[in-house]
């Protein structure tokens, strides 16, 4: 597959020196770089130079960015859009901080895809020769890494198939009208073997429902949860677990409204494994299963 992973979100805040506090003092992420109006960030165990970028005015998604196995993918990608039929266009190394050339894609749903190979390399906070598991001094609930991102669209059932096309991804999971139904709900699809890499659900295009932060494990989540109530986060879903993904996992605003989660466990993911089908009827069990009822408001609201 070309696409090795999720590489990087960019979201708009209303206020960055309130976020900033928000993403570093409470989340643990590290600041590698400030422009007039951005912060770029990034988890103790990544490698490179970011994975989030926060830019001020406004809120919701900017653009999203993957990253492929090897640079000759993007020559494969963009035929790919090409042939899809969506828009894309070269972009030059700088034009985004630290990354290098890559292609620019307008997904169906309105999304800004970046998609390229080269960005600087950093290092994580363990490092790679005799680490230890962790570092010894973490700030707040020290996340390790990004881990995915659930966007809105009008038609999801053409999402995916951008998804699939264009990308080579895989729906691991999917909420579907009916059993046999060609419509979507919603799809999870994974780019290797996460349980996803990108999810899709339907709802305003151009949309951003969330975007999930790696956590080690169910400890992690309570932990973060005792911190957030310590810090005046907002906390959306208090810590409980998935059916579908079966990721376990903690939904919280930042300052600005933006949905974010942290999350655990779950399985791995392989192409030749079938479709996990979820129906309308089971939705609340989906979602959350330990209460098995849907909130609305996680639902209807997104930025």
């Amino acid at each position: 597959m070309a696409i090795l992973r999720l590489g990087y979100v960019q979201v708009r805040v209303t206020d960055l020196a309130e976020a900033k506090k928000h993403y570093v003092e409470t989340l643990g992420l590290k600041v590698t770089a400030e422009e007039p109006g951005k912060l770029y960030l990034k988890g103790w165990d990544e490698w490179d130079h970011h994975s989030v970028v926060l830019q001020e005015g406004g809120v919701g998604i900017e653009k999203l960015g993957f990253k492929t196995h090897k640079n000759e993918d993007l020559d494969v990608i963009e035929k790919n859009v090409q042939t899809f039929g969506a828009s894309v266009e070269r972009m030059s190394k700088g034009e985004s901080l630290e990354i290098g050339d890559g292609i620019r894609i307008t997904s169906p749903s309105g999304h800004t895809i970046e998609v390229y190979n080269e960005i600087t390399f950093l290092g994580s906070e363990t490092g790679y020769i005799n680490p230890y598991p962790f570092p010894r001094h973490e700030v707040g609930i020290s996340l390790p890494a990004l881990d995915h991102m659930l966007i809105m669209a009008e038609d999801v059932a053409l999402n995916e198939k951008f998804f699939m096309d264009v990308f080579g991804m895989y729906p691991v999971e999917q909420i579907r009208p009916e059993l046999d139904s060609p419509g979507r709900i919603a799809t999870w699809l994974s780019a290797g073997q996460k349980n996803h890499d990108i999810a899709i659900v339907a709802g305003r295009d151009k949309g951003l429902h969330h975007f999930a932060f790696q956590s080690e494990n169910w400890d992690k989540l309570l932990r973060a949860a005792d911190i957030f109530a310590m810090d005046d986060v907002s906390i959306d879903v208090t810590p409980t677990r998935h059916g579908i993904t079966r990721g376990q996992t903690i939904y919280f605003f930042d300052p600005a409204g933006n949905r974010n989660e942290t999350f655990s466990g779950g399985y791995r993911a392989y192409p030749d494994r079938p479709t996990v089908i979820w129906t309308p009827d089971q939705l609340g069990r989906g979602i959350f299963s330990h209460t098995r009822e849907l909130n609305a408001a996680f639902t209807e609201v997104y930025t």
